[in-house]
Order: structure tokens, then C-alpha cells, then sequence
């Protein structure tokens, strides 16, 4: 059959449109939008991967909150100029402030989900914020990661059974009391301490109660235990008990405000024994509330040292000096190496997709981080090193690392 030259002309022109139309979104089956570790698929997304970052950026522990916070902008900011994740897809954060109220962390979890739809949670800090955020994240099966909420009970519930969506690189209270415990009964040679601790707060009750049993199942004695509210500032009264008692180290697992004040007091009455305390005492608000002097003699368990010589840690370090002037504490380093892992977690994943993430966190093994080469065990707790940190006319130093779980 001959065909005319009007009609092949006819035809082109039908062609065209019709692919302008496809162009335009006129097919019939929807482009795939699933990721793939290349990420240069096409018609995949190459739109930015939002994290939530929900902290304490005021309040009480807002120096927590913040020093995180600058760890893990740090780390984004690192991973985005080398190309970010999936072959090409930047993380963008989102940063709301819980204000250091549990009822806050709720609130930002929930925002974070619903309306700004994260793929992954990273924080809250503290113990009590992380508990309150972690329902949202279960019902919503969003992976929660935090970076210092240390209390057993953060990834488990009641029955001891495993919070499907909730990790931490963090290690827990009970490894640091076991290692402040004997810490104080063989290195300090402590037998008769006493304990001092914030009777409201789960995190330092965790931390009281695992000292004493190990600390006694060492051959220890604890003779005197006092708590204190976070509201309280006099604290001669109890000290002089200790004084009285005489002690041979005072155990005080709390925030640094309050440690600082009680140090500084215990001094002043002439209690110069040892005190010991956790990683609650990592801020450099430490020094300026006790004053340098007051703080020697005086240790704590912490996730790393700024005195490491480990090239990795030493990079961190000095790469955190040139951007924030000061040097990084441990909730630095932990929110920077939350930053790797979260886009470890889902460059190995290979699609930014909640579930997908979960489940690569859940086989994180080896993972090279600033506070120790760390894998996750059955409870998504991390199996790494405890640090144990002396404080020296102001400054922090490394006294060992023990390897615990």
C-alpha cells in the first residue's frame, strides 16, 4: 500500500505528542521510586533523606543536647561533600529543640514523623527524653537512634524484650558502674565509699543501684548513701556525713551542674577522698561551676578521650578546634559518629526506607567510630570500650579504656 507524505507527516506529529505527554506524567505506570546503592537508577528520587534530630538544645542539659548536635552537623556536613549517601542523595537534617522536657521529646518525635515524614530518628540525649520519644518511633516504625541514653531499659521493655526500632551507640549504666566500681576497689583501692545520688533521676538510680551490688560483691562496703534532688544546693550537710564516716571515695553518678556544686562544697569542708562519677559529668560547664582546682582527684567513666592518640580520634579532634574553637566532648563525638552510622546504615540498607535502615543497624558489626570500634549485640546496645577519665588542674586525661559490653 502507498502511504502519502501528508499522512507520515501526521504520524510524526502524533508520536511527538504522545511522548510529550508521557513526559508531562501521562503514563499509566507510575516511575519506581526505590532506592538502590548505586542511587543513580532511572527515575529514581534524588531528593535530599531527612533525619530527625530531636535534643536538648535548651534547658537544663542543654549543653548535651548542643554539643551533639554540633557532632552530628559535622558529620553530615563531612558525608554531603563527599557525595552523600546512595550514589548522590544528600542528608538533610531536621533540628528541633525538646527544650531538655520529656513531654517536649514527644512532641518533637512526633512532629519529626508525621509532618516533616524522617526516615530515622537520631536522639533524644538523656535517658528520660529518649523514653518518652521512643513510642512514637515504635508506632510508627521508625528507627531511633541515641547517642547517650544510657539506662537498660531504653532498648528493652519491661519483659526484657527487644524495642524492635530503638538503638543506641551509647554503652549502658550498668557497664559504666561495674567499671566505676572497680575502678574505685582496685585502682583507687577504695573499701568503705559512699554513694551520692539524684533520687529523680532514672539515670543516676540506674547508676547508684549496679555500683552498689558489684561494688559490694568485690568485697566492698558502701557505709553511707544519700540522695539529692536536682533542685537542691546545699550539700554541706551530707558531705559532712561522709567526712564523719570516714570514707575512703564518694561514688556521684549525675549531671555535671550538680556534681560540680557538691565537689566544690566537699572541698570547702575538707572531704578530699576520691569522687567518682559517670559520663553525666562531660561538659566543659564542669570546670567552670567546681573551679580547676577543686576538680583533682576526681574521675569519671566517658565514651573517649580528646587525649587519645588514635589518628582517628586526633583528626576529629583537631577538625572540631578549627570549627567550634574548643575541644570536643564526648557528646560531640558521640552525635558525629551517630552521623556515620545513620548513612552507613543506609548506604548498606541501599534505599532510604525505614524498615531498610532498622535493619542494617541491626547488623552493624565492626563499625569504625571516634569512640571505638563498636558492633551492636541482640539488644542493639554496642559492644566497645569505657574510658576512665582523670580530671588534672582543669583538664581532662585519660586514665585507661577497659573493654566492656
Amino acid at each position: 500500500m502507498k502511504i502519502s507524505g501528508k499522512w507520515i507527516i501526521m504520524m510524526v506529529l502524533f508520536v511527538f505528542v504522545a511522548g510529550l505527554a508521557i513526559g508531562c506524567g501521562g503514563q499509566s505506570t507510575p516511575p519506581s521510586t526505590g532506592d538502590s546503592p548505586g542511587g543513580n537508577a532511572e527515575g529514581e528520587s534524588k531528593e535530599p533523606i531527612k533525619i530527625g534530630v530531636n535534643y536538648e538544645l535548651s534547658g537544663g542539659v542543654a549543653t548535651y543536647g548542643g554539643h551533639t548536635r554540633d557532632g552530628i552537623v559535622m558529620a553530615i556536613d563531612e558525608i554531603n561533600a563527599k557525595g552523600g549517601v546512595l550514589g548522590g542523595r544528600e542528608i538533610k537534617l531536621v533540628i528541633l529543640d525538646n527544650k531538655s522536657e520529656d513531654a517536649e521529646a514527644t512532641s518533637v518525635a512526633t512532629k519529626l514523623v508525621a509532618q516533616e515524614k524522617v526516615v530515622a530518628l537520631l536522639g533524644p540525649a538523656t535517658t528520660g527524653g529518649t523514653l518518652a520519644a521512643s513510642p512514637v518511633a515504635m508506632e510508627n516504625k521508625i528507627p531511633l537512634l541515641t547517642t547517650s541514653a544510657t539506662a537498660p531499659n531504653v532498648t528493652v521493655d519491661a519483659s526484657g524484650k527487644v524495642k524492635d526500632y530503638i538503638f543506641r551507640i551509647c554503652f549502658i549504666d550498668p557497664t559504666q558502674a561495674v567499671v566505676g566500681s572497680e575502678f574505685i576497689y582496685n585502682d583507687l583501692s577504695g573499701r568503705n565509699v559512699a554513694i551520692y545520688y539524684d533520687n529523680g533521676n532514672d539515670y543516676s538510680k540506674g547508676l547508684y543501684s549496679v555500683f552498689k551490688e558489684h561494688f559490694t560483691g568485690l568485697g566492698g562496703k558502701v557505709v553511707s548513701e544519700e540522695g539529692f534532688s536536682d533542685q537542691d544546693k546545699e550539700f554541706r550537710p551530707t558531705l559532712t556525713k561522709f567526712k564523719e564516716a570516714n570514707v575512703d571515695a564518694v561514688y556521684l553518678p549525675g549531671y555535671y551542674g550538680q556534681a560540680a556544686l557538691i565537689v566544690n562544697q566537699a572541698k570547702e569542708i575538707g572531704l578530699n577522698v576520691p569522687f567518682v562519677g559517670a559520663d553525666g559529668w562531660d561538659s566543659p560547664d564542669l570546670v567552670k561551676i567546681a573551679g580547676a582546682e577543686n576538680l583533682n582527684n576526681t574521675y569519671f567513666t566517658n565514651h573517649y578521650s580528646t587525649q587519645d592518640p588514635s589518628p582517628k580520634i586526633q583528626n576529629f579532634v583537631n577538625a572540631y578546634k578549627e570549627k567550634h574553637g574548643d575541644e570536643p566532648d564526648g557528646f560531640a563525638a558521640l552525635g558525629y559518629d551517630a552521623g556515620y552510622l545513620i548513612a552507613d546504615a543506609i548506604n548498606r540498607a541501599g534505599k532510604a526506607e525505614p524498615e531498610a535502615i532498622k535493619k542494617a543497624l541491626e547488623e552493624t558489626k565492626g563499625f569504625e567510630a571516634v569512640t571505638g570500634t563498636m558492633s551492636l549485640n541482640e539488644l542493639h546496645n554496642p559492644v566497645k570500650e569505657v574510658a576512665i577519665i582523670e580530671m588534672v588542674d582543669g583538664k581532662q586525661v585519660l586514665k585507661t579504656k577497659i573493654a566492656a559490653e
